[in-house]
């Protein structure tokens, strides 16, 4: 009962604040993140390096696991995730980084008070998605 009654209480926020948003003059704009995650020349990017740090320490450990002991490859394995997660934690931070700076370009370039993402809307509001991902190349 709690859940449904915070669920209809955020959709009651953004309503308002869309409405609120609209009213003062402003539009509000919608981006599909998902399709961002897909398509943005930047994200593949830190994917291709994300894989070939994988490949890099998958293949540093192949090469090792003969010459060492079950522990020491253990402890090598886990040394070796904690550094690919350093980097993904990094990446990730990148690409959130470009995205908000890319939405935030395109807000004042269309003259938008407001982006919401896409799987929040049921309705309305200029899809601004192509202009977020040209921006981030």
């Amino acid at each position: 009962m709690k859940r449904i009654f915070a669920c209809l209480f955020v959709i009651f926020l953004l309503a308002f604040g869309v409405a609120s948003a609209e009213s003062a003059g402003g539009t509000t704009g919608v981006l599909d993140i998902n399709r961002v995650m897909q398509e943005s020349p930047k994200v593949k990017e830190c994917q291709a390096q994300l894989n070939a740090k994988g490949m890099e320490l998958t293949k540093q450990l192949d090469a090792e696991k003969p010459n060492i002991t079950a522990e020491e490859f253990q402890r090598k394995q886990e040394a070796a995730y904690k550094e690919f997660l350093v980097l993904k934690k990094d990446l990730e931070q990148q690409i959130d980084y470009s995205v908000k700076q890319a939405t935030e370009q395109v807000a004042k370039e269309k003259k938008l008070s407001l982006i919401i993402y896409k799987n929040g809307v049921a309705y309305g509001g200029p899809d601004v998605t192509d202009d977020v991902i040209k921006k981030m190349q």
